[in-house]
């Protein structure tokens, strides 16, 4: 792996021809800044899982009907889906800390409107506020840390912990949200995140260090334009495909997206300064690594969606028993990206990458062989086992992203990376999990969780490949 430090400064002779120079380790003032980091990245998580239970409540309080529900839910992935790549290139231009702080700024105050919303409307107008503050967030911590973690071993481990923290949210959102509900009204699960933002603008301009591409030219306007009009129909597109199958209005949506996408990379090409720099592509450590964590969110999300349902319709489990079989796998993937960076101090990232998804892998042929009579083990074995190999795609993964491009690309590095894991997730349920219900619909529950975990088992096997080839 590539140590930042030598992209920005290709031409610097090393000290010795038989030892290179090691890029400067961090220091205390560092790992107090990622846990600054961290902690608001958990909170944001947790946020997302705890408005499932939220839901039912808010919807009988603010009178949402079905149409106005949906649109809670999904207008905040819309809006990060939809902004992530100008937020992670405006923060090279303006200042990633900055950007941070604005966004921590803007999502603490959309917080505290979505928890007082007296309408449904209003709720939907400060989701779609907290998806714009939310895309800034993601890409301004990753870029930061590959400022602060020069050093690659410190880098990918910093990595890992940040995205340790996405299935801690998981994890600890349920509870959370359901002691929050018992003893608070609906709006209090949007306070959570809160004091974490506040935290960070008191903390943050003392500990976090400002970086920005002073090279850069003028933020593209069209180029920002364009980069909307495509991505907000295409992510509209394909959820309303995967919810209510085939119908006119997404698929216009979709090839709408689709079409203004082509635009936009023929306007990227042409100018000197572009929103998205299509020559990172050009490295096949790049283009693999975005491939294969697109390959995961697809079909990693759409299978935890199948193996949920499958407990509870097939196995007639209540929605905490359903959440106690995914608890192993959510631990299980926690672990992994913590122990990602540190074998990777052992072991080629690449190797480890390739075994991760031979694991992987592994937990979806077991998946493919689960009956509704065998009990719950046997479905949460297998999925704690493909969660365990997620680990060193998405933490080193990532780590190889940013590390792959010069420290001053590295907020439109992760932005990609981060946009590649939304649209994944809406992608794979659009079209594997269309496969898998109507698999469902003629087979039941347990032949629709079996295309599904042998498409991907498939799928990973071809990645294996791929990764083994290029990474």
């Amino acid at each position: 792996m590539t140590a930042t430090i030598t992209a920005e400064t290709p031409t610097q002779a090393p000290t010795s021809a038989s030892a290179p120079v090691e890029a400067p380790r961090a220091g205390r003032r560092e790992w107090i800044g990622l846990a600054v980091l961290a902690l608001p990245t958990l909170l944001v998580s947790l946020d997302v899982f705890v408005l499932v239970l939220a839901l039912p409540k808010l919807a009988v309080s603010l009178h949402a009907d079905g149409t106005q529900q949906l649109w809670i839910m999904d207008t905040y992935g819309f809006m990060v889906a939809g902004f992530m790549v100008t937020m992670g290139t405006l923060g090279d231009r303006i200042g990633r800390r900055k950007l941070l702080l604005a966004g921590a700024a803007a999502f603490g105050v959309a917080s505290v409107v979505a928890a007082f919303s007296a309408s449904a409307v209003m709720l939907i107008a400060a989701r779609a506020a907290l998806g714009i503050a939310g895309a800034t967030l993601a890409p301004s911590t990753l870029a930061l840390i590959g400022t602060m973690f020069e050093n690659p071993r410190q880098r990918a481990e910093a990595i890992g912990i940040w995205a340790g923290c996405f299935t801690v949210g998981a994890i600890v959102g349920p509870m959370v949200g359901g002691f929050m509900l018992e003893h608070f009204w609906w709006g209090s699960v949007f306070l959570l995140g809160v004091p974490a933002m506040v935290l960070l603008l008191v903390i943050g301009p003392k500990l976090l260090p400002e970086h920005r591409d002073e090279t850069a030219g003028r933020l593209d306007l069209p180029s920002v334009a364009l980069s909307l009009a495509a991505i907000l129909p295409a992510v509209y597109g394909v959820k309303e495909l995967a919810r209510d199958g085939v119908h006119f209005v997404p698929v216009a949506a979709l090839v709408t997206g689709l079409a203004v996408g082509y635009v936009f990379v023929k306007r990227q090409r042409a100018l000197a300064d572009p929103l998205v720099d299509l020559s990172l592509f050009a490295a096949k450590a790049f283009r693999t690594t975005l491939g294969g964590m697109l390959l995961f969110s697809m079909l990693g999300g759409t299978t935890m969606l199948f193996v949920a349902q499958f407990f509870q319709v097939a196995q007639q489990l209540s929605p905490v028993g359903a959440a106690l079989g995914l608890l192993p796998g959510m631990a299980a993937s926690t672990v992994s990206f913590l122990a990602a960076p540190v074998l990777a101090r052992h072991c080629r990232p690449g190797a480890l990458i390739a075994g991760g998804v031979v694991l992987a892998a592994a937990g979806m042929v077991v998946l493919t062989f689960v009956e509704p009579s065998a009990g719950p083990v046997w479905p949460a074995l297998g999925f704690a086992v493909t969660a365990l190999g997620v680990g060193p795609m998405v933490a080193l993964g990532t780590d190889l992203v940013i590390g792959s491009v010069p420290p001053r690309k590295a907020g439109a590095a992760a932005s990609l990376a981060q946009t590649v894991n939304e649209f994944g997730y809406a992608l794979g349920l659009a079209t594997v999990g269309t496969l898998g219900n109507a698999v469902v619909r003629a087979h039941g529950f347990a032949a629709g969780l079996h295309v599904v975990a042998g498409l991907a088992a498939v799928a990973f096997a071809v990645l294996v490949w791929s990764v083994r080839r290029n990474l």
